[in-house]
């Protein structure tokens, strides 16, 4: 998302929230593509308000991923990528988040998709049935499925978030919908995502997430290039919370860029 209530770009109109979004954050999860396959119009628009560098992880909509299963899904996946187009280098990755029930057993059918996609742009996969975080034939395979279409994997670390009961509305509403899985760490290519769910406590959310700060400086060090996506269950604090971690990674890492200064919402005076 790049809006949200609590946000300091929320108070702008609609049509400038993500430019003001892209002067916090250098990426975001298209998460919104997950319900429908946006207007080409409305993605030109995405393109306007952000620079060539700016990367998207779009999810693919859910016809493709929980309704159709990967299966029969040229009609869909055609409009899909005929919609982002105008993103241009902007796509980072296409996100193929798939659900709880997708097993080891469905892996063979993500195999026949993955090699059914365009190479102009770059995979990765989120799984979570639990076996492939607990049986190491399951790992196995879906990691060498993964390897063909040199696709990522995205862990989703939720495991901060479930070390204790909730203690808010946001959190037991989440603690019902978010998936309860192993910590997983691996990069498989170049270009690793992480997804992390703190608490809404900031102290808490930094306390879980030192150990991607030393991941990600190891995958920096090792030449890769990662994109950490940092949510609470309100995901009030999420934009400052985001800087902060990328804060912490170039104090150990100081060739990495800065992030851009915050663009304003109202504009500056002189009283």
């Amino acid at each position: 998302m790049w809006s949200h209530r609590s946000w300091p770009g929320h108070a702008l109109p609609p049509a400038e929230r993500l430019r003001h979004y892209a002067s916090w954050c250098d990426a975001v999860e298209g998460n919104t593509t997950f319900y429908a396959t946006p207007a080409r119009d409305t993605v030109s628009s995405w393109a306007a308000q952000t620079d060539p560098d700016f990367r998207f992880v779009l999810k693919l909509p859910k016809v493709i991923t929980h309704e159709r299963r990967l299966t029969a899904v040229g009609e869909p996946l055609h409009a899909f990528l005929d919609a982002i187009e105008p993103l241009g280098p902007r796509v980072h990755a296409l996100w193929i988040q798939l659900p709880g029930s997708f097993a080891p057993a469905d892996v063979p059918t993500l195999r026949r998709f993955l090699g059914q996609l365009p190479p102009s742009h770059r995979y990765a996969v989120e799984v979570r049935h639990p076996a492939f975080f607990t049986d190491a034939d399951a790992t196995r395979m879906l990691e060498a499925t993964l390897a063909v279409a040199s696709a990522e994997w995205i862990p989703f670390d939720t495991t901060a978030f479930f070390a204790s009961p909730p203690s808010s509305d946001a959190e037991r509403d989440a603690w019902t919908r978010k998936p309860r899985v192993p910590l997983r760490s691996l990069a498989l290519t170049d270009r690793p995502i992480v997804r992390y769910l703190g608490r809404d406590d900031p102290t808490r959310t930094v306390e879980g997430w030192q150990r991607w700060i030393d991941v990600t400086v190891a995958w920096l060090r090792e030449g890769r290039s990662p994109t950490m996506f940092l949510h609470t269950p309100d995901n009030a604090d999420a934009p400052v919370l985001a800087r902060r971690f990328h804060d912490a990674v170039r104090a150990r890492v100081p060739e990495l860029d800065a992030l851009p200064e915050p663009i304003p919402v109202e504009p500056l005076t002189l009283f």
